[in-house]
């Protein structure tokens, strides 16, 4: 077989090291008979840990080279169910037609970096969830998400679904070809609407994207540049909130709380 050289244009850096593999599996708490999503198998060093560890995994892959590598490491598994492989790219695939998200699935992946948000964004405000979501992600971004005191629209909308937690640091001379970052794996736990519970998805996306739109900018004046500034001042002295307070600056759950307060505010004529 040719030596397999990564695409640049599909974001591909291979994990090589079986042991950081095996610690995403850890991260995910993967056990027998778990259904697991994978996305961007590649060589299948992940998918191997998986397997492994009893999983039935369904793996999407974008590079038939790849594909060709799984089917010829993988011949067993593929024939026994175990390894179901689909070849499609994610950034046209439609979640939909996969069967396992009917089901409790974990979503178990080292992504490529410029899908991270779009992958999110997809899975986490699917109707079906997964239960459990870990990634391998660029080392900045998991601590955005998990450790900044400071929050962001990427970091408020993974915790609106679910725990973020920032497992380990993955030195950048694991993967092949070696990217220009260190990797993190990132774990999200507990995934649910529960949070949606006093104000839909709707309202609090619109709250924060109007909230964020000026990151610099206090939070007060940026709502009131969209809604009746009196019931924005309402909301505030409810909340006991600070007029010059910063969005990056309020956490979570008062986010929430603020939210379904402004859904209730009218709109500026």
């Amino acid at each position: 077989m040719e030596p397999f050289f990564a695409k640049k244009s599909l974001g591909q850096n291979f994990l090589k090291n079986p042991h950081i593999a095996e610690k995403i599996v850890l991260a995910g708490n993967v056990e027998k008979g778990d259904v697991v999503l994978e996305i961007g198998p590649g060589k299948g060093a992940l998918t191997h840990a998986l397997l492994k560890a009893g999983a039935k995994v369904t793996a999407i892959e974008a590079d038939m080279r790849a594909l060709e590598i799984l089917e010829d490491t993988f011949p067993n598994e593929i024939k026994s169910e175990a390894l179901k492989l689909i070849h499609a790219d994610m950034r046209e695939f439609d979640i939909n037609t996969l069967s396992l998200i009917k089901t409790q699935y974990k979503l178990v992946a080292n992504i490529p970096y410029y899908l991270t948000g779009q992958l999110f964004r997809a899975f986490l405000s699917h109707e079906h969830q997964p239960s459990t979501l870990v990634f391998l992600v660029q080392k900045e971004v998991a601590e955005r998400i998990a450790r900044s005191k400071k929050e962001s629209l990427l970091s408020l909308s993974v915790k609106a679904y679910g725990t973020p937690k920032f497992v380990e640091t993955v030195a950048r001379g694991n993967f092949a070809p070696v990217p220009n970052v260190d990797s993190a794996i990132l774990a999200i736990y507990d995934i649910s609407r529960a949070k949606f519970k006093n104000v839909s998805e709707k309202a609090f996306f619109e709250c924060i994207h109007i909230g964020f739109q000026a990151r610099r900018k206090q939070l007060f004046g940026a709502l009131a540049k969209i809604h009746v500034k009196t019931c924005v001042e309402e909301a505030f002295l409810t909340l006991n909130l600070k007029k010059d307070v910063r969005g990056e600056d309020v956490p979570i759950d008062m986010w929430l709380s603020l939210s379904a307060l402004i859904a209730d505010c009218p709109h500026q004529h």
